[in-house]
Order: structure tokens, then sequence, then C-alpha cells
């Protein structure tokens, strides 16, 4: 049997936001069996990205086969940087880079702390628990699923975005922000890029445990409120 899956959009260094959705999952998943996935983008933009990445770490090593976490495009220009890309290093700086580099006291993110690069270069670009897909951006429809790379899944729009594509199983992704704070829920893919430092919102989805698309949305506000609700065409079922 399948646990039911949440899946994560993008954090972007809101880590308050975080614990606070991560509280609301526990009390939705009221003890069942449960796997989390965590879609990227953990980084930059918000105000404690270090944050963000110790509290993943620390929950990977505590249910290391429970809690999956992808790699994003901003994370992945992060360990280009880190290791010694000075053309990624400079792009990273104009992604709010410079900000993540303050959080560890450093000007350079050659200096990073090591275990950090490390944890994050060997993320994942796409993760699934046999019933979907989750990938950080999308995928590519003019190219088979074993020929995706690990940039296509990690910064793809284009036709993913503009045309419903059956991959086989649904995907849930993330990387393209909704601004009006609720996620793109399509027959193939979800979109959970909530754009969480602009709106406010970080967002999660529960999967059950069969093929299908998610059967109950938790989001959190900056405010300090959740809200929790099934996809308009599952209400009342």
């Amino acid at each position: 049997m399948h646990p039911i899956t949440y899946a994560i959009g993008d954090i972007h260094g809101c880590r308050l936001e975080l614990e606070r959705l991560l509280g609301a999952i526990d009390a939705h998943a009221a003890g069942r069996s449960r796997a989390l996935v965590f879609l990227g983008d953990y980084i930059d933009k918000g105000p404690d990205s270090a944050g963000v990445l110790r509290t993943l770490m620390d929950m990977q090593h505590r249910e290391p086969a429970a809690v999956v976490c992808i790699k994003g495009n901003h994370d992945d220009l992060m360990v280009r940087a880190a290791l010694g890309d000075v053309d990624a290093h400079d792009k990273w700086l104009t992604m709010d880079g410079g900000s993540v580099l303050a959080q560890y006291g450093v000007s350079k993110a050659t200096a990073l702390p090591r275990y950090i690069i490390d944890w994050v270069a060997a993320l994942p670009t796409l993760w699934t628990d046999g019933l979907r897909y989750f990938v950080h951006a999308g995928l590519d429809p003019s190219r088979t699923l074993e020929d995706q790379p690990d940039g296509v899944r990690m910064t793809m729009r284009g036709d993913f975005l503009s045309r419903d594509i059956d991959f086989g199983r649904h995907v849930a992704h993330g990387h393209t922000p909704q601004f009006s704070g609720a996620p793109d829920l399509r027959p193939y893919r979800t979109n959970l890029d909530t754009g969480v430092v602009q709106t406010g919102a970080l967002t999660a989805v529960m999967f059950p445990p069969v093929v299908g698309p998610p059967s109950a949305i938790i989001a959190t506000r900056r405010s300090g409120g959740v809200a929790i609700s099934e996809p308009a065409d599952r209400a009342g079922v």
C-alpha cells in the first residue's frame, strides 16, 4: 500500500511559512503513514534560506525514507557557484544569492559550508512515488521520460505549461509562480509554486494512495491562517 503523499511548492527562504505548513500537514495526516516531497527552490528571495535548508536537512536525516527533496534551479545555481563556476556565481547574485551568502557570513559561494553544498548537489531532479512524477519545473513533451536532462527538469516552461500533456502519470511541479496565491490544477499536472515571497501563500497538496490528481489543498498565509480545501472537481465527493 502506498502512503499518502504531500507535495510542497517553492519555499524561497520563507522558513516561518514552511514551519507553519508542516504543522498543518501533520494535523491533516492525523497519524497516517505519509511521504513529503519538496519541489525545489529552497533558497533566495525570502529572509531565511539558511533556516529552510537546515529544516529540510534535519527532516531528511530523521526520516530518510519519507522525505524527498527535489533540486530546483536556484538550488542548482548555488551549487555550481560554490564549485567555482564564475558565470553561475554572477547569475546567482542577480537572483538574490547575495542574501544567502550574508546569512552564512561569507562573501563568495566557494566559502559556503561544504556539507550543505554536498547535500544540495546530490538531490534528484525527478522522483516518482509509483503513481505520479515530481519535478521542479516540468518535463519536455518532445522528449521521452528517459531523455529529460536535469536542466530541462529544473527550468522547463514552454509547451509543458501551454499544452495539456499526459505523461502517463500526473506531474507535480513548481517553478512558475502563481501570483493569485492558489495552485494551478490541471488534468495532467499541478503547479504548486504560489509565489510565497510575494503572496505570503505556501501551498501543499495531498495525493491519495491511488493514481490521479490531488484530493486536498493545504495553504498557509503569512498572517498565520491555514486553509484546507478540496479541488473544485472533487468537492462533495
